[in-house]
């Protein structure tokens, strides 16, 4: 084991038996000896800083029917909104004179919003508030439209894959595929975002070999971002029933990646707080080096219901921002408000 962490520290990479050996043999010391290589790599190439993006969730409609999301198209008790274009500035507007300057607009998939609604928004936002990244993380969309989101100013794309299995993805996606998912992703990095993957911790049929699935694909496709976090079960879904996944094995992927994929931007998950109050700081200490504060509207946030367990609360004119800048200093890393790019994309 500690030949295998070794060099999966000095060479980021390890093949398919040894990622599944580790995975399925890591104890607590060996726990201990991968977060802190994870967190020298991390050092190594981002110093202590920690990038704020501002998320704002634009609509909770969705077509799709995932069977882990409270925001699925049948799920008939969800209180449904849209921001208006006019919402989504004036939040913009505000998070910039907070110091944002990444916005993820994030949504369901929802054909409201055509490719020229979001163009005209797009290029607003990139009006108002000079100098900012935009996030989109709104789901499968055909390459014409990744492209004219590009042109429109969007610099950056989430799209998580989910899952690599598979059968594992298709059974939790009803008329979905793992083929066009990875379609997408494949697009989104030839145009020239940069791209964001990820995928659940703790899925029903996940097993240690899935991970490594997951593990290896991301270390094909190189995505710019890795988004993951712990499955977090709504009573509204098919997995009602199932078990949440765990902080230990979200915490060990998120070392392993940072490992595999050295330069990655890597969010520490508003999902990662339900489990734990001290999770923010714990995912930096493993490697994380990505915080995404929520700007919604109170008002649509407390529907914008992925999982239970969220903290509807605060907002960015009380005490969300003092609050995320103590817990991030508290963990030992200093706040970075800057547009925060891959090593790829600086200008």
């Amino acid at each position: 084991m500690k030949s295998l962490l070794a060099k999966l520290f000095k060479e980021n990479e390890l093949d398919n038996e040894e990622l599944l050996f580790l995975l399925d043999n890591l104890s607590l010391d060996y726990e201990r000896i991968l977060s802190d290589y994870a967190l020298i790599t991390r050092k190594e190439i981002y110093g202590d800083k920690v990038f704020l993006r501002a998320l704002l969730e634009i609509s909770n409609h969705c077509n799709k029917t995932c069977k882990y999301c409270g925001l699925r198209g049948e799920n008939a008790s969800t209180d449904r909104y849209r921001l208006s274009r006019e919402e989504i500035l004036e939040s913009c507007k505000d998070g910039y004179k907070h110091g944002f300057r990444t916005f993820v607009l994030q949504s369901g998939e929802d054909s409201y919003f055509t490719d020229d609604i979001l163009e005209e928004i797009i290029k607003e936002i990139k009006s108002q508030c000079p100098g900012v990244a935009i996030t989109l993380s709104i789901g499968e969309k055909s390459r014409y439209s990744y492209l004219k989101y590009f042109k429109a100013g969007v610099d950056r794309y989430l799209l998580r894959h989910e899952s690599a299995s598979k059968t594992l993805y298709e059974e939790l996606h009803p008329s979905m595929s793992v083929e066009n998912r990875r379609r997408c992703l494949w697009q989104l990095k030839d145009i020239g975002y940069q791209v964001g993957a990820g995928f659940i911790v703790g899925l029903p049929g996940q097993d240690n070999k899935v991970l490594v699935e997951d593990l290896m694909f991301l270390k094909k496709l190189k995505p710019h971002m890795v988004g993951i976090g712990p499955l977090i079960v709504h009573p509204d879904t098919p997995l009602r029933n199932c078990s949440n996944g765990t902080m230990e094995k979200t915490l060990v992927c998120l070392a392993l990646i940072r490992l595999l994929l050295p330069e990655v931007l890597l969010p520490s998950t508003t999902a990662l707080n339900v489990l734990d109050p001290l999770g923010l700081g714990k995912a930096l200490q493993v490697g994380a080096n990505v915080v995404m504060p929520n700007i919604t509207p109170l008002d649509a946030r407390k529907k914008y219901e992925l999982y239970k367990g969220k903290d509807y609360s605060r907002d960015i004119n009380g005490d969300l921002m003092k609050e995320t800048i103590e817990r991030i200093e508290a963990a030992g890393f200093e706040v970075d408000m800057g547009r925060g790019d891959h090593p790829d994309f600086y200008i």
